[in-house]
């Protein structure tokens, strides 16, 4: 996880709070932005515009489309995103400093869960 996105995309995302425990980004793109290869620790994601992302890590793809007001689990992962949709992303992220709870078994999350 030493791929920081404010680091690897600093102009899309932005640090609006952080102690101890969390620290929370803020992030935007336009329809056909792109990030790098950037890693999240196991974090909250707080859609604030609903949206269509392609997120892409070791060979695998996966289409997301989420609306608005949503809040979903971000499972620790490593990936890198596009935007496929016509309205800006626009999500907060509460990215969580302990280490995450149980190893992962089988190939690595790639997007939000439910759970």
């Amino acid at each position: 996880m030493d791929q920081d996105p404010v680091v690897t995309n600093p102009e899309l995302y932005r640090v609006v709070f952080e102690n101890e425990r969390v620290r929370v980004l803020d992030y935007m793109d336009r329809p056909g932005e792109k990030t790098v290869p950037h890693s999240h620790p196991d974090s909250v994601m707080v859609t604030l515009s609903s949206f269509r992302r392609r997120l892409s890590s070791d060979g695998r793809e996966v289409d997301v489309e989420l609306p608005a007001g949503l809040a979903r689990w971000l499972p620790a992962q490593s990936h890198s995103g596009e935007n496929t949709g016509e309205t800006e992303t626009h999500t907060i992220f509460v990215e969580l400093k302990e280490p995450a709870a149980r190893p992962v078994d089988g190939p690595a999350p790639l997007g939000p869960s439910t759970g």
